[in-house]
């Protein structure tokens, strides 16, 4: 145990410095694929407010308030597994992070377990900037599957590339609103899906009330 304190912490410390060279989501992606995926790390200042604003909107409000964890969400999903509807929502910015970098595909409870051990560690070391600057970077944004195969395509440079033939900082809003729709479910739904629009105009809403507001 105290080993693999030392080692994760160590672990975690190096990529507050270095950029994580690959997760096992896209080595899992490129392997059921047999495509190289499209991914272009970029420095959080090089991103532009808009696809930030959107995807804290859509995925975290609370990302700049929280210690890792978003209880009153966590606490609804719980209630709504009670009912047997199906839970989205309960993981922050910071868990989703958590596990894309440091952890593997799966749910079990060790898994869980190591989710909010790295979540604490990412949050006290490296700060609320890396965390965002990473998670954009490593997140799946699609392409929508199909017939045709397309590469897997990874953080918001890539994204911004192969929907928009734009770079990440020249996003408009809408724009940005339209990447960060699809994040719940990159490999299922497009732009155009009923799922996608609704989330649309309700994250471009929100920019426009408190968008600036929830930049860390």
């Amino acid at each position: 145990m105290l080993v693999f304190i030392v080692l994760s912490v160590l672990w975690v410390l190096c990529y507050r410095y270095i950029n994580p060279p690959i997760t096992s989501l896209q080595l899992s992606r490129e392997s059921s694929t047999g495509l190289t995926m499209k991914h272009h790390w970029i420095h959080y200042s090089a991103m532009g407010d808009n696809i930030k604003m959107a995807v804290l909107c859509g995925e975290d409000q609370q990302f700049k308030m929280h210690n890792g964890f978003d209880f009153k969400a966590i606490g609804k999903a719980f209630a709504r597994n009670a009912k047997g509807n199906a839970i989205r929502g309960a993981s922050t910015i910071s868990q989703q992070t958590a596990k894309n970098v440091f952890l593997w595909e799966g749910r079990s409870w060790l898994r869980k377990g190591m989710e909010v051990w790295f979540t604490l560690l990412i949050e006290v070391i490296w700060g609320k900037e890396r965390i965002l600057e990473v998670y954009l970077n490593v997140i799946e944004m699609g392409p929508i599957t199909s017939k045709r195969q397309t590469p897997p395509v990874f953080g918001c440079e890539a994204a911004s590339q192969f929907y928009f033939h734009k770079p990440c900082k020249n996003l408009s809003m809408v724009q940005a609103a339209k990447i960060a729709s699809i994040l719940p479910c990159p490999k299922s739904c497009g732009f155009g899906s009923r799922f996608a629009y609704s989330r649309q105009k309700i994250i471009i809403r929100s920019i426009r009330r408190w968008g600036h507001q929830l930049l860390p």
